[in-house]
C-alpha cells in the first residue's frame, strides 16, 4: 500500500513535528529514555521531565550507577512508576550484559526490561534505521479509522490483525520519516475526539470518514465498573518534620516515599494513637482531618482520608530503614506520588501561616 507510507512521509516533511527534544538525533539512550517517557503520557506533560531527567543521567553509566530512588526522585509526578523502575533495571543490564552498549539488535532489545515490541521497534528505527512495525495506541487508532477495523485494538485477534496490516503498510526507504510520520499524525490530527480531518493528508481514503464514523472507532475498550478503595494516611508532624515510609518495590507507587496508613476511612482516634506508640514508638495528639482526596489510577479510584497529627515524643523507633523524618519542604522535593505532593503542599502552606503569627 504505496500511497498510505508516500502521502505520510511527505506530509511528516512538512508538517510533522521536527524540534522535539528527542528528536534529530541517532542515539539510542536517548530514544529508549523518551520512548519509555512517552508510554501513555501526551508529549506536553513528558518535555519537562525529559530534559531535567538527561541533564542528571545523561548516559546508561550515569543511570546505572544511580540508585532506583534517584530515578525515582526524578520520575516523581511522572506516574506509572514501574517505567523508571525498568529504566533503571535496565540500564544496569546494558552496562553488565552489554558492555555499556545499547544493543542494535531487534530481539535482543526487547529483552530489556519495559521494552515490549512497539517501542524497540521505534528504538530500532530511530536510532539505527532498521525497518520495523510500530503499533502503539496513536498507531492503533490511525489504522482502526482508515481501514475501518471494528473490535478494541487491544483483543488479541483485532491486534493481531493490525500487526499484519502494519507490517504491510511500511515503506522501503525513508523509515524514520515514516515512523514519525505514524507517531505525529495520531498525536496530533488523527486525535481521540474531535480529529482534525481536514488537515490529513490521508482523508480521502480513510473508511472511517467516508462512512462518518471517526468518533465510533476504534471500538472502545468495554466498561466494567472501576473499583474503588479507601485510605487513611497518617500524618505525623514533630515541628517542621514530616515522618515518611518506602513503600514496597512493587505494587502502586512502588519504591516511593508515602504516609503511613491506617485501615479504611479510620475515625478511631485513639486507636491510631495507640498503633503510634506501638509501631513507631511515640506519642501523638490528634489535629485535624485534612480534605479527602481522590486519585485515579488506570483501573482503580484511591479516596486518601488525610489524618493530621502533632508527635510529642519522637523515639529512635520512628527512625527505623524504610522510615525517614524530613522538614516538610525537603519531602516535597523527595520521591513521592502526586497525591502525597498535593497533601505536602498544602501542609506548607499551613506551616507557613503559623511562623507568620508565631505559633510556630
Amino acid at each position: 500500500m504505496p500511497d498510505f507510507s508516500n502521502q505520510l512521509i511527505t506530509w511528516q516533511k512538512q508538517f510533522g513535528r521536527h524540534d522535539l527534544p528527542w528528536q534529530n538525533t541517532t542515539d539510542p539512550y536517548a530514544i529508549w529514555v523518551s520512548e519509555i517517557m512517552l508510554q501513555q503520557t501526551q508529549v506536553v506533560a513528558v518535555i519537562g521531565y525529559y530534559g531535567r531527567f538527561m541533564q542528571r543521567f545523561p548516559d546508561v553509566a550515569t543511570l546505572a550507577d544511580a540508585t532506583q530512588e534517584e530515578v525515582l526522585q526524578h520520575w516523581s509526578g511522572l506516574g506509572y512508576y514501574s517505567r523508571a523502575r525498568n529504566l533503571h533495571k535496565a540500564a544496569v543490564t546494558i552496562m553488565d550484559a552489554h558492555g555499556g552498549q545499547f544493543p542494535q539488535d531487534f530481539d535482543t532489545i526487547q529483552t530489556l526490561s519495559g521494552i515490549g515490541r512497539s517501542t524497540a521497534a521505534a528504538i530500532a528505527s530511530f536510532a539505527f534505521n532498521q525497518i520495523q512495525t510500530i503499533l502503539d495506541g496513536n498507531v492503533k487508532r490511525v489504522l482502526a479509522r482508515h481501514f475501518l477495523i471494528e473490535g478494541w485494538p487491544s483483543t488479541p485477534s483485532v491486534e493481531k490483525r493490525l500487526w499484519l496490516l502494519a507490517e504491510n503498510l511500511l515503506p522501503k526507504q525513508n523509515m524514520v520519516t515514516y515512523t514519525q510520520g505514524l507517531m505525529d499524525l495520531g498525536a496530533t490530527l488523527c486525535t481521540r475526539s474531535k480529529p482534525k480531518c481536514s488537515a490529513c493528508p490521508l482523508v480521502n481514503s480513510c473508511e472511517a470518514y467516508q462512512q462518518q464514523r471517526t468518533q465510533s472507532l476504534p471500538t472502545p475498550k468495554p466498561r466494567k465498573r472501576i473499583p474503588e478503595k479507601h485510605i487513611t494516611m497518617l500524618i505525623f508532624l514533630h515541628g517542621d518534620k514530616v515522618l515518611l515510609e518506602k513503600r514496597p518495590p512493587t505494587g502502586i507507587w512502588g519504591g516511593l516515599w508515602s504516609f503511613p496508613e491506617a485501615e479504611a476511612d479510620c475515625n478511631d482516634v485513639d486507636a491510631i494513637e495507640s498503633l503510634a506508640k506501638l509501631r513507631f514508638g511515640f506519642s501523638v495528639q490528634a489535629n485535624r482531618r485534612l480534605p479527602l482526596l481522590t486519585h485515579a489510577f488506570t483501573h482503580f479510584k484511591l479516596h486518601i482520608q488525610p489524618q493530621s497529627f502533632t508527635v510529642q515524643l519522637v523515639a529512635s523507633k520512628a527512625c527505623e530503614s524504610g522510615q525517614i523524618w524530613l522538614k516538610v519542604e525537603d519531602a516535597i522535593a523527595a520521591a513521592i506520588p502526586t497525591p502525597i505532593r498535593k497533601i505536602l503542599q498544602s501542609l506548607q502552606n499551613e506551616l507557613q501561616l503559623m511562623r507568620q503569627d508565631g505559633s510556630l
